[in-house]
C-alpha cells in the first residue's frame, strides 16, 4: 500500500510541470459602431464579400475562388493591403446571410509578419439600433506563435492589437464616412 501510494505521488510530482504547460487559448474579440445612417445604407457599403475598397488598409480586392460571392466555402477573395511589399491576405467566405446584413469569413492564408494570428474566423454585420445602423465586427483567432514561450511580436497582445486596429481602422472609415450616431 505505501508503496502504490509513494508511486502515485511521484507519478503527481512528475506531471506538475505539464499541467503548468499549456498552448495558446483562443482569444475573441468584438468592436462596434452605431452609425448616423440606416442599415440598409451601410450594408450597401460594407456587404459585399468582393469589395473591401471601404476600409482604408485595403488597396484592392479580387475575388477568386470556385463560386459566386454568396457561395460559402467556394468564394475566396484576396486582400491587397497598401503597404509596403503589397502584402495579401486570402480569406474565404463561411456564411452569407444579407437577409440579416451579415456574412463570416476565415482567414485561409496570410504571413504572420504582416498579421499574427492563427485560425482565424469572424463575422461582419449591420444591426437596426433605432433606425441607425450598429456595426459589429467579431474575431476569434490564435496568435501567431502556436507553442509555449512566444516571441513579443507573435503572442496573444501582439495578435489581439493587430486585429483591434485593422477593426478600428475600419470602424473609424465608417464613423467618418457616414457620421458617429448618439
Amino acid at each position: 500500500m505505501m508503496r502504490m501510494l509513494a508511486l502515485t505521488a511521484g507519478a503527481v510530482m512528475a506531471l506538475a510541470p505539464m499541467a503548468q504547460a499549456h498552448g495558446p487559448v483562443r482569444l475573441k474579440l468584438e468592436l462596434d459602431q452605431k452609425l448616423n445612417a440606416t442599415p440598409d445604407e451601410v450594408w450597401t457599403a460594407i456587404g459585399k464579400f468582393q469589395d473591401m475598397s471601404w476600409h482604408p488598409a485595403v488597396e484592392k480586392t479580387e475575388l477568386t475562388g470556385d463560386g459566386s460571392v454568396d457561395q460559402p466555402d467556394k468564394s475566396e477573395r484576396v486582400l491587397t493591403l497598401k503597404a509596403e511589399d503589397a502584402p495579401t491576405i486570402t480569406e474565404v467566405l463561411s456564411k452569407w446571410q444579407p437577409e440579416k446584413r451579415c456574412y463570416a469569413y476565415r482567414i485561409e492564408k496570410v504571413d504572420i509578419a504582416v498579421l499574427p494570428v492563427t485560425n482565424y474566423a469572424s463575422t461582419l454585420c449591420v444591426k437596426d439600433e433605432g433606425g441607425k445602423a450598429m456595426v459589429s465586427w467579431k474575431a476569434g483567432f490564435y496568435r501567431g506563435f502556436p507553442n509555449n514561450n512566444p516571441p513579443p511580436d507573435q503572442n496573444d497582445e501582439a495578435a489581439t492589437k493587430a486585429v483591434t486596429g485593422m477593426y478600428q481602422a475600419g470602424l473609424d472609415a465608417l464613423a467618418e464616412r457616414f457620421g458617429k450616431a448618439e
